[in-house]
């Protein structure tokens, strides 16, 4: 590393961790920007300038998208392990995204999906990047480094915290495309400052890992190459038969596919990891410790992600926005949760360390977060009722909501991040980090799922379900803590 990665110009830390914090706020706003935007824009009519979407195929999109932007970090990760290096993979990366939110602007269905299909892949190849840059500026030892991923961490929550207030306003108030478009300037401020600032980040992430065994590197590319020829034949063998009319192409197709695809590939995974030869008894025990916590941890996000989808459609259908008579947006209720996670996260933190002997096991706190995310559609239930009956309710509902969700998100998405480096064996141990990404890309899937029902099931019904689903599910690892933690193996 070069010494101006070392110099401390930034809180005390390498001056690399601005550039690298500006990077993801950017494209943090981008995301959330947009994410706000996504489905009130697809189910808008088209006098008001949307799509014209009904509910079921909206929500089947937005959950293809959300859980694909979570899946493509795993090959995401390995492109820049193997072939661009971590910096090249944040700046194309960045590129692709930038280019997705401007296709968003221009008119047209075809324009739009190849929006969303180059914002999956840009985020794939950022995502999972920067965070790595961010551990690669620190020397070996340096003790500065928690802190510093604590500080990029607040990156990812201030873009999170003023997207949905600009975009949402831009989007809602004077054009969709518009609010797209303000995203992706986000990005493209992001991308210029990030490469003006390559000067601070040394030599991290320039160069792509070299095994050791060149004959081992020379096959995994040869496989990655199978594997991608074999990738785009399907895409154009789908692609002709649709255009011959032999099959009919529809999101609704893809997201059933998808599921099946995530099914498949969760479950290989793990029958992998726990029947497959060359694992110890420990590493086998460990990794039905992770099983456990990845099914929680995607009936967790299957809940929290609905802020994006069905409850921002009842922010916008069924909540009074009305204050002092300015009648706010309903993509502005998103800041919430990123708000409460900026008020929240130090006094968890402190928590945590106050309890000593008493804190709770990894599992324990999983069963809290599944909990509260149920009992945040517990709370919104008798305005359910009243919104059913034709009644806008007050904001203060979806506060209560966020509030117990962000509650919830604290108690679960830290800790399984810390679990995950904890229980995986140590020569998969970044295939595992991959693997919690599945499980949020498992849940953002069933969230889409769900909220494609927002207009055929009854509110309370689809929010009971989700209620039961969560703290059923909680009681059902309340149950199982003490045989997780044993499969854990003193891991604690």
């Amino acid at each position: 590393m070069s010494d101006q990665s070392d110099q401390k110009s930034f809180f005390g830390h390498p001056r690399g961790l601005a550039t690298l914090f500006f990077t993801e706020m950017w494209e943090r706003f981008s995301y959330y920007g947009m994410r706000a935007l996504l489905i009130l824009f697809m189910t808008a009519s088209v006098a008001r300038g949307g799509l014209g979407f009904s509910v079921a195929k909206a929500g089947a999109i937005y959950g293809l998208y959300t859980a694909m932007v979570y899946l493509l970090s795993l090959p995401g990760g390995w492109v820049a392990d193997r072939i661009t290096g971590q910096r090249r993979a944040v700046l194309y990366g960045g590129i692709l995204i930038a280019c997705g939110q401007f296709c968003l602007v221009a008119p047209g269905l075809t324009t739009f999906y190849a929006g969303l299909v180059l914002l999956v892949l840009g985020t794939g190849l950022l995502k999972p990047n920067v965070s790595t840059i961010v551990g690669q500026i620190y020397k070996p030892g340096d003790q500065r480094r928690d802190a510093g991923f604590s500080i990029f961490y607040m990156g990812i929550n201030v873009g999170a915290l003023i997207a949905p207030l600009a975009c949402g306003w831009v989007g809602e108030r004077i054009s969709w495309r518009l609010g797209f478009g303000l995203a992706g300037v986000g990005m493209t401020a992001g991308l210029i400052q990030y490469v003006l600032g390559g000067k601070h980040l040394g030599a991290a992430g320039l160069s792509p890992a070299r095994p050791a065994d060149v004959e081992q590197e020379r096959r995994q590319k040869r496989q990655a190459a199978a594997v991608s020829i074999a990738a785009v034949a399907a895409v154009a063998v789908v692609g002709l038969l649709a255009a011959k009319g032999v099959i009919a192409l529809t999101p609704r197709l893809i997201s059933d596919a998808l599921g099946i695809v995530l099914v498949l590939l969760s479950a290989g995974m793990f029958a992998w990891l726990i029947l497959g030869r060359g694992w110890s008894a420990v590493e086998r025990k460990r990794s039905g410790a992770i099983l456990v916590l990845f099914l929680a941890s995607a009936v967790f996000w299957s809940a929290f992600e609905q802020a994006g989808s069905s409850l921002n459609l009842f922010a916008e259908r069924s909540t009074n926005r009305n204050l002092l008579g300015f009648e706010f947006p309903a993509s502005w209720f998103q800041f919430l949760q990123p708000a409460f996670i900026i008020l929240l996260a130090p006094l968890f933190a402190w928590l945590w360390v106050a309890l000593r002997r008493r804190e709770p096991s990894s599992p324990a706190k999983f069963s809290l977060g599944l909990l509260f995310a149920g009992l945040g559609f517990v709370v919104l239930l008798p305005a359910a009722y009243a919104a059913g009956r034709g009644a806008m309710v007050a904001p203060g509902w979806l506060m209560g909501v966020y509030f117990l969700h962000t509650v919830g998100e604290l108690c679960l998405s830290p800790v399984g991040l810390s679990a995950m480096t904890k229980l995986a064996p140590a020569r998969v141990a970044g295939l595992m980090m991959g693997v919690w990404f599945v499980s949020l890309g498992v849940g953002n899937y069933l969230a889409g799922k769900m909220a494609s029902l927002y207009e055929s099931l009854a509110l309370p019904t689809l929010f009971g379900a989700l209620a039961a689903f969560a703290i059923g599910a909680a009681i059902v690892l309340a149950l199982l803590v003490k045989p997780t933690v044993r499969l854990m193996s003193g891991v604690k």
